[in-house]
């Protein structure tokens, strides 16, 4: 799938080390960034994957004429190490972020009918730049709103280093700040159940606050959304492996890692069906429990917390229209159980009527219900909330389940992930749930991938890629 450039490596003038190389397990965003990385860094790279597909948990499937995304992700302009990744496989024009934040937000709650409200950005210094938006939300009093800036303002005061932070829950910080029950709903869990995967009360106020001052107080522009224009797989299947092509790397799908060993003489054998791979470093960026699985013995100090690491649900609903029914690309939502709803009719392909698909995060009562219950739950929700809905026909529904969606964000997570470097030399892991400092983002991925690359070429002692880390710097 090469597309005939030269490798990345050489055109940097970084030579390949034949002696020099390394195993990646895992081909979700991680592993694709930590083979990237390493390859720009003259290093020999296989890249294994068990699915049919890179892209990990972020991926596309053809449903009939339909290209379909597992689930809606978006990133924010503060996800830096996203968009270098978006910008090293050449796709970055293909997810545009906002010229500026901009989220209609519906409550279908109140006995006079739906209402709409906005959360945009002015161009003003921190705070100032949400200041106009937050006192003209109608869906909070004027006291609630007056309240959400005094507790914004004792957020920023927060120091993320604190361990304590991860000991507490968010939701017990908002209320001892004065928030609402209607507060948190409509502002702060509108927020955070998106980003955490976890309503305010079971997320960790670690984690919490490192989402809200990252994306809403560190800079004017910071939370600007951005999406896939096209279909994920397009991205981080498509053009990751041109990207993993040109710069050398060995990529094999449906190939599943069985073991993994230190030999005696410090290399790294690596066991897949029909073959032994031998490396000098290993990056495991697999999930937790998969990891733990694969560590030979010795790798951490306690292994076993790794399974303390627990999982959280996130529940797709698609919808297919005969006509158009939203005219906005997205719409988030209060006093119904719908969460978010995307436009993702260009995206799929679909010639005629519109695909809306919603993002139900910390779905835990919903992941295992029939299809034919979330059909009777949602479809007359969705009329309530779009009223174009109510004479439109469905032409079809159906639900995809990542019932392992994320990492839980739960109060004490945090001493539990562990970093890259593991005990075992030439060991790296990389994935989400790994301290990265962020939840279980995309852009917690990548960092990881950046973070595992970086450990495995010092202990080589291969050089740092200049570009890998311009990342940092416009953080």
């Amino acid at each position: 799938m090469s597309d005939g450039s030269p490798p990345a490596q050489a055109a940097a003038g970084i030579p390949r080390t034949p002696g020099r190389s390394a195993v990646v397990v895992g081909g979700g965003l991680a592993g694709i960034t930590a083979a990237l990385a390493l390859a720009d860094a003259g290093v020999r790279v296989t890249l294994l994957e068990g699915r049919p597909r890179l892209g990990g948990l972020a991926f596309s499937f053809q449903r009939g004429e339909l290209t379909v995304d597992n689930g809606q992700h978006v990133y924010l302009r503060c996800c830096t190490a996203y968009r270098w990744f978006l910008d090293r496989i050449e796709g970055a024009a293909l997810a545009p972020l906002q010229d500026r934040l901009d989220v209609p937000v519906v409550d279908v709650a109140k006995p006079e009918g739906r209402r709409l409200g906005r959360l945009r950005r002015d161009p003003l210094p921190v705070p100032l730049h949400l200041g106009r938006s937050l006192a003209a939300y109608p869906h909070l009093s004027l006291a609630e709103r007056a309240a959400v800036g005094r507790a914004a303002f004792a957020l920023k005061g927060l120091d993320l280093a604190d361990p304590a932070l991860d000991t507490q829950d968010f939701g017990s910080w908002l209320a001892a700040h004065g928030q609402s029950a209607r507060a948190i709903e409509a502002l702060w869990d509108l927020v955070g159940v998106a980003t955490l995967n976890a309503v305010a009360g079971d997320a960790s106020l670690g984690l919490a606050a490192m989402v809200f001052k990252t994306g809403l107080l560190s800079g004017p522009g910071a939370a600007d959304i951005g999406w896939a224009h096209v279909p994920l797989g397009e991205l981080h299947d498509r053009l990751a492996r041109k990207a993993l092509d040109s710069a050398g790397v060995r990529t094999e799908v449906r190939t599943r890692v069985t073991s993994i060993l230190h030999n005696e003489n410090g290399a790294w054998s690596v066991q897949v069906p029909g073959e032994t791979l031998s490396a000098d470093a290993v990056v495991l960026a697999v999930p937790q429990r998969e990891a733990r699985e694969l560590l030979p013995p010795g790798a951490l100090d306690a292994p076993e917390r790794l399974l303390e690491i627990g999982t959280a649900p996130i529940l797709n609903v698609h919808v297919v229209y005969d006509r158009k029914v939203l005219a906005r690309p997205f719409l988030a939502a209060l006093g119904t159980p719908v969460q978010w709803v995307f436009d993702r009719t260009h995206a799929s392909g679909l010639a005629a009527g519109q695909y809306l698909a919603l993002s139900q995060s910390a779905a835990q009562d919903e992941i295992d219900l029939p299809v034919s219950e979330l059909r009777e739950r949602y479809l007359p929700e969705l009329r309530r909330l779009i009223p174009g809905t109510r004479a439109a026909e469905v032409l079809d529904f159906f639900v995809t389940r990542e019932r392992t969606a994320t990492f839980a964000p739960t109060p004490g997570v945090g001493r539990l992930r562990p970093g890259a470097r593991t005990k075992s030399p030439g060991l790296y892991l990389a994935g989400a749930w790994t301290a990265t400092g962020w939840p279980a983002t995309m852009e917690s991925a990548v960092r990881s991938g950046v973070s595992a690359a970086d450990a495995a070429l010092g202990a080589l002692g291969r050089p740092r890629p200049r570009h890998l880390f311009e990342f940092e710097e416009a953080a």
